[in-house]
């Protein structure tokens, strides 16, 4: 199996985003040894966000691109063909502003291509990717999941992976980390909990 591990966070090693992903990945490994993974860190290694030059770029024919819209192209190319292959994703998220950081952002805005990853039909979208396996890591400085301040952050990536065809998703959530102490203890160890004895505990 093909697991792409996505990290977003710009915290580096003071990330809760990433040190959970990084629970969740060896947790998979542990549980398959089939596993296969693919990283990607968007916030060391950003992907250009998606803007005229990009679509400049994917319309011009690849024998008259210059090198930027060369670059342009293959990193679209690229990005796509890792997420396509890829069986299952662990999808690193933490909340900055009420939504996702836009790191994220512009690898969704890559990877969300019509004809590839969903197509319109006359009755209406169809997404692509039905037998892809999400799991979102969701950290967050405050309290949001199920309120109206996290309808960009967990509800946009359900709503936007909905719309790729993908409903087999799974949340570990650690929210409160600004809380204080006990509140990101709390957090942590009830996540933790969740990747253990939860995420896997069929395999």
């Amino acid at each position: 199996m093909k697991l792409l591990h996505i990290d977003s966070s710009i915290l580096g090693d003071n990330s809760v985003s990433r040190q959970l992903s990084a629970a969740v990945v060896n947790a998979w490994q542990a549980a398959d040894a089939s596993v296969e993974v693919t990283y990607r860190d968007l916030a060391a290694e950003g992907i250009n966000h998606f803007s005229g030059a990009t679509l400049g770029a994917l319309g011009t024919p690849e024998a008259a691109r210059d090198a930027a819209q060369k670059h342009e192209a293959d990193l679209s190319a690229s990005t796509l063909a890792e997420f396509l292959a890829a069986d299952a994703i662990v999808l690193g998220a933490p909340m900055y502003n009420f939504t996702i950081p836009t790191q994220l952002k512009a690898w969704i805005d890559r990877i969300a291509v019509a004809g590839q990853t969903f197509r319109y039909t006359e009755a209406g979208p169809e997404g692509l990717c039905g037998n892809k396996k999400v799991i979102i890591v969701s950290t967050s400085g405050g309290l949001h999941a199920g309120q109206a301040s996290g309808v960009a952050h967990e509800d946009y990536l359900k709503l936007l992976l909905g719309f790729l065809g993908i409903t087999d998703i799974e949340i570990v959530r650690a929210e409160g980390l600004a809380y204080g102490d006990e509140v990101r203890s709390k957090a942590l160890s009830e996540a933790n909990l969740v990747i253990s004895e939860q995420l896997f505990a069929a395999a």
